[in-house]
């Protein structure tokens, strides 16, 4: 087949007839001419396939990491709010919220404070599940840094699951959506 046939056909299957994208598959198979049921049965494919082409762009687009996890999250004991956003090309989060008692901010194993600490950081799209992302988890009070996975499973729900080596020896957290105030200093109401 030439080159001008491939455009021709491209242009066929843009224009999204049934009958054009039929024609098409048989030029590049090459056959001129095709029998009623098979030109039947290639048309409900070609209908399905334009049809699954034409919606992966917005199913991509759902699955965007931006409207998943990006915002404000409440951790799992309700101690402690995260800001999930883009650093570069990956997720990172810091803490920005913590609840405590008097002026004295938590401090991490080094005597820093614990307000805007970078705890999440290097999330990626896993090669293994598309809706999980791996990275890694610091530990403000010990130093340690752990792997990682978050996933979404429904709205408003973020899952954590930090561990060290394999997911299978780690814990998970549920956290929710926060859709509160914080006051001066990371402090939480």
């Amino acid at each position: 087949m030439s080159v001008e046939g491939l455009a021709v056909s491209w242009h066929d299957l843009q224009r999204g007839s049934a009958h054009n994208i039929v024609m098409m598959v048989c030029r590049i198979r090459g056959k001129s001419s095709v029998t009623l049921k098979n030109a039947g049965m290639m048309a409900s494919l070609s209908a399905f396939l334009l049809s699954a082409a034409l919606l992966a762009p917005v199913q991509a687009r759902a699955e965007a990491p931006e409207s998943v996890f990006m915002g404000y999250w409440l951790s799992q004991g309700h101690d402690g709010v995260f800001k999930i956003g883009m650093c570069g090309d990956t997720v990172c989060g810091q803490l920005v919220g913590l609840s405590y008692q008097g002026n004295d901010v938590p401090k991490d194993h080094k005597g820093r404070s614990e307000c805007g600490i970078q705890m999440l950081t290097g999330f990626r799209r896993s090669s293994d599940d598309d809706k999980r992302w791996n990275g890694k988890i610091l530990d403000p009070d010990s130093g340690n840094v752990y792997q990682a996975q978050i996933w979404s499973p429904e709205k408003n729900v973020l899952k954590l699951r930090g561990y060290i080596g394999l997911p299978l020896f780690g814990e998970t957290q549920t956290w929710t959506r926060y859709e509160g105030t914080l006051g001066p200093v990371c402090k939480m109401p």
